[in-house]
């Protein structure tokens, strides 16, 4: 592993954290203003942001804008959406701890998709580091009820829907301009948000000073658009390409463990023992899949015990 994957996972585990630590603000904002109005401002604030980051900074991208580039922004920006909707939607009918572990299943799907889509095969580390970081969402975030609704199945959509944002980001993220890209991703999670908000909700009375001016709303949408939307993506469409997907998967799966250690300190969430083992495991999960097995038992160090056992 060089360098400059390392540093791809180092900012894609910031990413995650951003993403896990601002889940309890995020959850505030919502007493306020609904879930399809908060995604279309948030998103459109963060579509603001990297637009005038591109025009000041980066106008040359503008040259290379085609019709390639904009169907792969709007094609990776339409299952980011879907996740986001369906997540929405799901969680009417489901309770928020079995909708994250069945989010964070997307850490299954991703290296199924790698092997169907993108012909990668994941490795024997990477396989048995998903298989214990599922376990460990598993005791993080699954209740007592096991039973099956309609809100786990939309819930299940949308991790199918993560994970091919995961993929086609990996798939697009080498071949266009990162910000461009980006910026007609985030657009495209916005304009489908707000269609949405103005369909399926009381948007008029959502967008009002009263509620946007609110401090628990507008403190989460700076926070969010700036950091957990136009930062977060801009940086997993920027190192994606240095890495790979089930990785991505992986180190994603540790944004519930954030969540619940944020939870815990700033919101006062009590832990359980299974919450806690099962955050230990995911982070286990992960740092397995990255460390190869060799460097943690060199082979000379298992044979040197094995002539040791014989000699005893």
């Amino acid at each position: 592993m060089n360098k400059t994957t390392i540093l791809a996972d180092i900012l894609l585990l910031l990413v995650a954290f951003v993403w896990g630590s601002t889940f309890v603000i995020v959850q505030n904002a919502l007493d306020f203003l609904m879930p399809f109005s908060f995604n279309g401002v948030r998103f459109t604030m963060a579509s603001v942001l990297l637009i005038a980051w591109l025009l000041i900074f980066q106008r040359k991208q503008l040259k290379e804008c085609n019709r390639k580039l904009i169907f792969s922004g709007i094609f990776i920006g339409f299952w980011l959406f879907v996740g986001y909707a369906t997540q929405t939607a799901g969680l009417l009918f489901t309770t928020s701890s079995k909708a994250g572990f069945i989010t964070g299943l997307s850490v299954v799907l991703v290296p199924v998709f790698s092997l169907i889509i993108l012909k990668q095969k994941p490795s024997k580390n990477a396989i048995l580091g998903i298989i214990v970081a599922t376990a460990g969402l598993y005791l993080l975030t699954m209740t007592d009820t096991i039973s099956l609704t309609i809100g786990d199945g939309l819930v299940f959509i949308c991790a199918i829907a993560f994970a091919l944002q995961i993929i086609f980001t990996g798939k697009y993220s080498s071949s266009f301009p990162t910000l461009l890209l980006t910026v007609i991703q985030i657009m495209t999670v916005a304009v489908l948000s707000m269609i949405c908000a103005f369909l399926f909700e009381d948007w008029q009375n959502a967008f009002t000073s009263d509620i946007l001016l609110d401090t628990n709303v507008l403190t989460a949408l700076i926070i969010t658009s700036v950091f957990a939307t136009a930062l977060a993506f801009l940086i997993q469409t920027s190192v994606q390409k240095y890495t790979n997907p089930t990785r991505v998967a992986l180190i994603f799966a540790m944004e519930p463990v954030f969540a619940a250690v944020t939870g815990f300190i700033w919101a006062g969430d009590r832990l359980s023992m299974s919450a806690f083992a099962g955050c230990l495991l995911i982070f286990a999960g992960m740092i397995y899949a990255e460390i190869p097995l060799s460097k943690i038992f060199p082979k000379n160090k298992l044979k040197q015990e094995s002539d040791n056992q014989k000699i005893i």
